[in-house]
């Protein structure tokens, strides 16, 4: 679902205000999402004048990202709460709440197994099942596109932070949105020529949250 957010909603949109280990990732709440490609490969496109050009591959990973919206019930995404760079993306992953008939209607047939967790220990509708189906859409597609059966297109690790207050809110979306403008200064960008201190800016806002890696997890990273 593209478009402009609409005004907060505390009650439609519930976030927890602690995380605590065994946090339930299936509830409601609006989470921002960074993952990387595969040794921080530049696979999307380039920064052109402050703009991101999307080739072939990155229009992939978008057409994706917005495709989960259309076929998952509990998720709400929208335009300027998502970016693809040349080699990662940020966006907000909006989990809300669905009544039965909406999730057996638009939630893709993924079916869970006994206990209500997948085998690789991710509970169906969650945060990292919605992250891990995103990730290997766009890794077959590409790997399809490109003939590369089996290649690696993402690191194995995602980072995500809950967002918790509308100021937090507010410096992700600005984040997001002027990240191709800050490329220069991205920390992902090889040839950065300095460290960028919006991002310093959002990582201490983000520290009045709970942050937390998840069991593949390796690093965290904007």
């Amino acid at each position: 679902m593209g478009g402009i957010m609409p005004p907060y909603d505390p009650n439609r949109h519930h976030r927890r205000s602690i995380r605590l280990k065994g946090y339930d990732y299936t509830q409601p709440g609006a989470y921002f999402v960074t993952i990387c490609t595969h040794e921080r490969a530049h696979l999307f496109g380039r920064v052109v004048d402050g703009e991101m050009v999307l080739n072939a591959w990155g229009e992939i990973v978008r057409d994706e990202w917005f495709r989960t919206a259309d076929i998952r019930a509990n998720v709400e995404l929208y335009a300027d709460e998502f970016v693809v760079m040349p080699n990662h993306v940020h966006g907000i992953i909006w989990i809300v709440e669905t009544d039965l008939v909406g999730a057996q209607r638009r939630c893709a047939p993924t079916g869970p197994s006994p206990g209500g967790i997948t085998p690789n220990n991710v509970a169906p509708g969650s945060l990292g099942a919605i992250v891990r189906a995103f990730k290997s859409a766009v890794t077959r597609r590409i790997n399809i596109q490109r003939n590369t059966p089996g290649g690696r297109i993402w690191q194995r690790n995602y980072y995500e932070h809950i967002i918790r207050t509308q100021r937090a809110l507010h410096a992700i979306r600005r984040y997001i949105a002027d990240n191709p403008r800050r490329w220069h200064l991205d920390r992902h960008n090889p040839t950065a020529t300095a460290a960028d201190p919006r991002a310093g800016a959002v990582w201490r806002l983000l520290q009045e949250s709970d942050h937390t890696d998840h069991p593949d997890d390796t690093e965290a990273s904007l």
